[in-house]
């Protein structure tokens, strides 16, 4: 299937992360240029995408979602390279080890989940509708298209991780604010988000080290799996492509195993290690 996507210009943000590094594999397979950006681990993601058969179509940038100006920095040099940005990712987020209630919580963690998991993608679709007014639609009538990754943490709330929790909700307001923003810019663009639940990634590794944790979340999934980066990749890529997802904008789609934030399962007859083993890259 055509899903119009080639030739395009991507935006990915925090593209030097588990999900990142698949979200520029299923775009680029799909024909786009990649305009790649990351904070502090900018050489390696250089690294590794010289190493990707769409690595002449990609552009690595370091830029910290939470400076507005090093957001449009990222911005002006893709399109200074590509001459425009077609659909922008806005992946970056951070969550933060460590269970505590929200009166335990030190202020300044409070702050930088916010800055970076809201303000984040914020500034970062801020910087693509302002290349987008700028350089106007695309000829082709295809349409812009904005996804936010988000969490099942932002919908059903997540113990411990408050700041985290309200960080993605609070990209729904944003989300359903910019649907009838961007139609201003181009008549045809596009927003809507993701929401991954427990998805295998660097990220939350950790978390997921622990036998119990991940009974605890798998007995509450339809599938009894954990999430993939790929399975978060592929869903972006359907949101992103005109073929696919021209009239679907103000959306929330859930990437989560059929998660309903209730126990479905008895967490002790569930299968870890075969859980684990469908998930890996």
């Amino acid at each position: 299937m055509n899903l119009q996507l080639d030739g395009k210009v991507v935006w990915i943000t925090g593209a030097s992360g588990g999900i990142g590094r698949e979200l520029a594999r299923a775009f680029g397979s799909a024909g786009c240029s990649l305009l790649l950006s990351a904070h502090s681990r900018l050489a390696e993601l250089q690294a590794r995408t010289a190493e990707e058969p769409f690595a002449d179509r990609a552009l690595c940038v370091a830029a910290d979602v939470t400076d507005p100006e090093a957001c449009e920095r990222a911005a002006a040099a893709g399109v200074e390279r590509f001459g425009r940005l077609d659909v922008c990712i806005a992946n970056a987020g951070a969550w933060t080890p460590g269970d505590h209630g929200l009166h335990e919580l030190e202020p300044e963690r409070l702050r930088q989940s916010v800055a970076v998991n809201l303000l984040g993608s914020a500034f970062t679709v801020r910087a693509f509708m302002g290349q987008l007014e700028r350089n106007g639609p695309h000829a082709s009538g295809d349409g812009a298209a904005v996804v936010l990754i988000g969490s099942t943490a932002g919908r059903f709330g997540e113990r411990g991780h408050s700041d985290y929790s309200m960080a993605k909700a609070g990209l729904i307001g944003l989300m359903q604010s910019v649907k009838n923003e961007l139609p201003e810019l181009d008549p045809w663009a596009r927003i809507n988000t993701l929401e991954p639940g427990w998805t295998v990634t660097e990220m939350a590794r950790e978390a997921l080290s622990d036998d119990g944790a991940v009974r605890r979340a798998l007995s509450t999934m339809a599938l009894r799996q954990l999430g993939a980066a790929r399975d978060v990749a592929g869903t972006a890529v359907g949101l992103a492509s005109p073929a696919l997802s021209r009239h679907v904008t103000g959306q929330v789609v859930t990437v989560a195993g059929g998660m309903e934030g209730r126990q479905l399962w008895d967490p002790e007859s569930l299968d870890v290690e075969r859980a684990r083993q469908r998930s890996a890259p």
